[in-house]
């Protein structure tokens, strides 16, 4: 078999580097093992705001406008809903924050997000005595129903292979690649945090952050929007609410801890008092970089071998615009910016 690029994994990096190529008309195969599940896990917000400071999120601009129809024209071609849109509710938990909320929200950034008001709280089972800071055109991916439909649509055009990638049968040449009975021109390692296990790219600076959530149910609740306080809450429809997240440094196994569950449930019961039912409980190690940006370029020794990872916790929004970037640095010789190209390590190292 020969096609144009070899991906290895298929969370939000390698689905959106997926999707770029076949827009671009290149010919791939995906190797996912399902071994990460960060993608699966993640809240799947799209939002521009840092809702702890009131700050804008890098780049986030650009991004959404990338991102947005990215994710309608996959909609569009798979015949399914996963973006949501819907609003975020901040709670407030002083008047010097919401005074703080007043001043960002004057600034042209936040004019088409942040609601120049306090939402008063009517709903007796919320605890926000000083209401709410509104934003609005956000939404929500369900990673979920989007990678497993995009997963189908691979598989049925025979271009997925659910198996786990053997980084010894991997022969890098000069002209091509090859790997079992494949040959490749590029192979793009999206593996996330996996990418430890990679002996190409193992020593990139990752500071990944295990993170866990809950699903409850919560008949009396009735919200259509995602309070954000210390933990976020998400309706999910049926009064299904995901809850979330934590972070731990120093855990690396995706098991569910008890530890979190008790911090989530004790932060849950300081902002709503409707009786409820847990009924997930799910863990997944989000790939952060040390300087909050994307790792995204070659290997500095096999030009054919390249990297999408460190999307972090804006993995929605950051995959589109990054997948977009590394095609056309790979196809075009576009230059990377310095923030995401795995460069700036290299560099790094030499002053």
């Amino acid at each position: 078999m020969h096609v144009d690029y070899i991906i290895v994994g298929l969370g939000l990096a390698g689905l959106a580097f997926a999707e770029v190529l076949e827009n671009s008309q290149k010919s791939f195969v995906v190797f996912e093992d399902n071994s990460q599940n960060s993608s699966l896990v993640a809240g799947g917000v799209y939002n521009p705001v840092i809702l702890k400071r009131f700050t804008p999120v890098w780049d986030a601009l650009d991004q959404l406008k990338i991102a947005i129809p990215f994710y309608k024209s996959i909609e569009e071609k798979l015949a399914t809903q996963f973006d949501f849109p819907i609003d975020v509710y901040r709670i407030f938990t002083s008047v010097e924050e919401q005074n703080n909320w007043f001043a960002a929200s004057d600034k042209p950034f936040f004019v088409n997000y942040m609601q120049p008001k306090i939402i008063i709280n009517s709903n007796v089972y919320i605890n926000a005595p000083f209401g709410f800071g509104k934003i609005s055109n956000t939404g929500k991916i369900d990673t979920k129903i989007l990678l497993a439909s995009y997963k189908n649509y691979l598989d049925n055009k025979n271009k997925f292979f659910n198996e786990r990638f053997e980084y010894e049968l991997l022969n890098v040449e000069k002209e091509s690649i090859t790997y079992k009975n494949i040959t490749a021109k590029q192979l793009v390692f999206c593996e996330g945090y996996g990418v430890v296990k990679n002996p190409y790219f193992k020593n990139i600076p990752l500071k990944e952050a295990k993170g866990e959530l809950l699903t409850i149910h919560a008949p009396g609740l009735h919200i259509d929007f995602i309070i954000k306080s210390s933990i976020f809450i998400m309706p999910l429809g049926n009064d299904y609410y995901k809850i979330g997240a934590t972070f731990n440094w120093r855990d690396k196994t995706l098991i569910p801890t008890d530890e979190a569950k008790e911090e989530l449930l004790t932060k849950l019961d300081r902002i709503i008092t409707v009786p409820y039912k847990v009924v997930e409980h799910l863990a997944g190690i989000r790939p952060t970089v040390k300087d909050r940006r994307p790792i995204v370029g070659r290997h500095t020794q096999h030009s054919r071998l390249s990297i999408l990872n460190g999307l972090g916790t804006r993995g929605v929004m950051l995959a589109p615009k990054m997948a977009k970037q590394l095609l056309n640095h790979l196809e075009s010789g576009v230059a990377l910016d310095n923030t995401i190209d795995i460069k700036r390590f290299e560099r790094s190292k030499g002053n």
